[in-house]
């Protein structure tokens, strides 16, 4: 079955495509599935994954025929989970975010490649990744508030990670636009290229990222996720022994 999905992996870099231009790469849950199986199998070689979308716009979010009734997707909708014992609705919304929260391990990291429209679960999506670089069409909105929902694909953290509390909460209450300029900004976006240069600045962001040892950048991204949880003297012990880690893992590979 065509889940509108793309996946490759080339030595180190691994790359995802949503590939449903047609509906603005609109996501469904067999795709949220596609997603995690794909980062459960990655080769341990992988250092960067980048996700990005066919067509004019990154993600137009859930597909909306996936909210309620019947679809001709053969998936399930939406709201017949408010139907499910509790139990079996915590289960299945997990494995939504399991396609999502991988993107997050300490092991890789993440660069979303977005142009034209991040909504809903399509920002989502650009949040579970850790660089975003953004084309000046760019436009992110969390419209799950406006449907009467709430962001669950694991995006509210790293929304107030990057932009403050107070920020996330008006963006995610009005569901407005953040055009690109605002994106940058505000800290949503690293960078904003113009649309031809969207490709090959991601390339350069990826060859720059696999530069470091790998064991450093990982060792380092779990440090900075785990800062803002942490006192500054705990932050100061992660650091430390994150550090003899690293020593004693660089002397044995002189060593060996």
């Amino acid at each position: 079955m065509d889940l509108g999905l793309r996946f490759t992996v080339d030595g180190p870099v691994a790359r995802v495509v949503l590939d449903r231009p047609e509906v603005r790469n609109a996501q469904t849950p067999a795709m949220w599935s596609a997603l995690a199986d794909f980062g459960t199998s990655l080769p341990p070689e992988v250092r960067v994954v980048v996700v990005s979308g066919e067509g004019p716009s990154f993600s137009a979010g859930l597909d909306r025929r996936l909210i309620m009734g019947d679809n001709d997707l053969g998936q399930e909708p939406l709201l017949t989970l408010g139907a499910k014992p509790t139990a079996e609705v915590y289960e299945l919304i997990a494995g939504f975010q399991a396609g999502f929260s991988w993107l997050r391990r300490p092991e890789i990291i993440s660069i979303a490649a977005v142009q034209g429209h991040a909504v809903g679960a399509g920002f989502q999506l650009a949040l579970a990744c850790d660089l975003r670089v953004v084309t000046p069409d760019a436009r992110f909105s969390m419209r799950e508030p406006a449907l009467g929902l709430v962001p669950d694909l694991g995006g509210t953290q790293p929304l107030v990670q990057l932009v403050g509390y107070s920020r996330a909460l008006e963006l995610c209450a009005t569901s407005r636009w953040v055009e690109a300029a605002e994106a940058k900004e505000i800290g949503l976006a690293n960078i904003v290229v113009p649309a031809e240069e969207l490709e090959g600045t991601v390339k350069d962001l990826s060859d720059a990222l696999l530069g470091p040892l790998p064991g450093a950048i990982r060792e380092t991204k779990a440090l900075l996720l785990g800062a803002a949880d942490r006192s500054y003297e705990d932050q100061l012990k992660a650091e430390r022994e994150a550090q003899e880690r690293r020593l004693k893992q660089l002397l044995a590979a002189l060593n060996g």
